[in-house]
């Protein structure tokens, strides 16, 4: 647990302990417990635990393929980024179909993750577990993550399942 969130979870104490006061009830001991776990699961903690590690590549001048690693570290993901000038060779090893490819790639749980996708989609893939290569999303639309406009504008995106032998099919649409 980092300092940061140590201190949250300190002061809620420290408010519970004051709130007891106030009220001329102690709160059980459970319950503060309780409330502290919970703070601690809405600050990521939890998620990151059981979240396996992703490894991303991208390219080190690309500020959209930074923008979406800051959204998966929201999203509770542990990264290890590494920054190439040619990813083709991570790319073809992968096997992210050639007419598939967007401007970075990742690789979480044993799937391949290419392009601007949510986070959500990322967590459902590894909750459902799909027999499949991963995830794609081409090209890079407009309010994916990372995407984002500063007019809130969103263009439609379909994030879609790689089979084993390339072939994709809808797996969620934004």
């Amino acid at each position: 647990m980092n300092v940061l969130n140590l201190n949250r979870l300190t002061l809620l104490a420290f408010a519970m302990a004051g709130l007891s006061a106030c009220n001329q009830a102690a709160a059980p001991a459970e319950a503060s417990t309780l409330l502290v776990a919970q703070v601690a699961s809405q600050t990521g903690e939890e998620a990151a635990a059981v979240l396996p590690r992703m490894t991303v590549y991208k390219t080190p001048t690309c500020g959209c393929c930074g923008a979406w690693v800051d959204h998966m570290r929201e999203a509770g993901f542990v990264l290890d980024v590494h920054d190439m000038n040619d990813l083709g060779p991570v790319k073809q090893r992968l096997g992210v179909p050639y007419t598939k490819g967007s401007c970075h790639t990742a690789e979480v749980g044993g799937y391949l993750v290419e392009g601007h996708i949510p986070a959500a989609d990322i967590k459902r893939l590894l909750e459902e577990k799909p027999d499949a290569r991963g995830l794609v999303l081409p090209g890079m639309p407009l309010g994916s993550p990372g995407m984002e406009v500063p007019d809130g504008h969103q263009q439609p995106y379909t994030v879609e399942l790689v089979h084993h032998d390339g072939t994709t099919e809808p797996f969620a649409q934004h």
